[in-house]
């Protein structure tokens, strides 16, 4: 297991400060920006702590202000609603006394019904695909040391591009893109943490989807970037520290924002998560 993956399943592992208040530290390192992914795999922690042994099956999150790496963060959950099949959590992530997140989140009892499902792209093997590290290179050069530093950094999901573009010459190229992802090292059998790291490598690569048919990658000079919101489904089990496609499509750029879907399928085709995001694309 990397240690880097180590260190998130221990930033996983919030401390209750009193009922329904937890407290999450940040990933400190040279990094000031809080990822997004990783606040809201914490707020769904909080909310699960709350309700041990119900899985989750949606998080809706809006992300309300950049949030500060190296400071803790507080989870304020309240319980909205209590069933024999469902219950509905809030929570509010803050630090320094400000918001940075509401997230709102529902626990679904497991039962059985009707199943359909979309199917999955057909395409390469993780093995036949570039390792992230691989990918990004050929820019590294043309970048300031500060993002080097970021893109060369050891990270607790493993991505492996599908279907990449040229990292330092991007060009045109649709709406549509996939990457395969999986956690850095094995996971214990926990539904709610596996959950969690889902949330949290779901928030990678997905607005990326939204400059590809322009021509820009979030390396491009002059681009800004930043989520606006976030939201999850989670359909069947999985496990995280298993390789799972993630499938994405940007239907839409307008007014300085851009939207993009998402699909977790495992690797014998099951689609077990869905998410959308929204986020703000400026060109400086």
């Amino acid at each position: 297991m990397s240690e880097v993956f180590t260190k998130l399943l221990a930033l996983l592992n919030l401390d209750q400060v009193a009922p329904d208040h937890f407290r999450g530290a940040g990933p400190g390192g040279t990094r000031k920006r809080l990822f997004g992914g990783h606040v809201a795999a914490q707020a769904l922690m909080a909310a699960g702590r709350t309700l041990p042994g119900m899985p989750a099956h949606s998080l809706h999150a809006y992300f309300l202000r950049m949030g500060d790496a190296g400071k803790p963060i507080d989870f304020q959950v309240q319980r909205l609603r209590d069933g024999r099949s469902f219950a509905a959590r809030s929570v509010v992530a803050l630090q320094d006394g400000a918001a940075i997140l509401h997230a709102s989140l529902s626990f679904h009892r497991s039962e059985r019904g009707f199943e359909h499902q979309a199917e999955m792209p057909v395409v390469p093997l993780p093995a036949a695909c570039p390792s992230w590290e691989a990918w990004v290179a050929p820019r590294l050069a043309e970048l300031s040391e500060e993002m080097r530093l970021q893109l060369v950094r050891e990270r607790p999901i493993e991505l492996r591009p599908v279907d990449p573009v040229s990292s330092a010459d991007p060009e045109p190229a649709g709406t549509a893109q996939s990457f395969w992802c999986r956690a850095a090292g094995t996971m214990p059998d926990d539904e709610l943490l596996h959950q969690c790291v889902a949330v949290y490598a779901s928030d990678h690569t997905l607005l990326s989807c939204v400059l590809r048919p322009h021509g820009r990658n979030f390396m491009s000079e002059r681009m800004m970037v930043a989520s606006l919101d976030h939201a999850i489904w989670f359909h069947r089990p999985f496990r995280m520290d298993q390789w799972l496609l993630y499938a994405q499509r940007s239907p839409v750029a307008a007014g300085a924002r851009g939207l993009a879907f998402g699909h977790f399928f495992d690797a014998q085709g099951t689609l077990v998560a869905s998410m959308a995001q929204e986020g703000v694309i400026r060109q400086t």
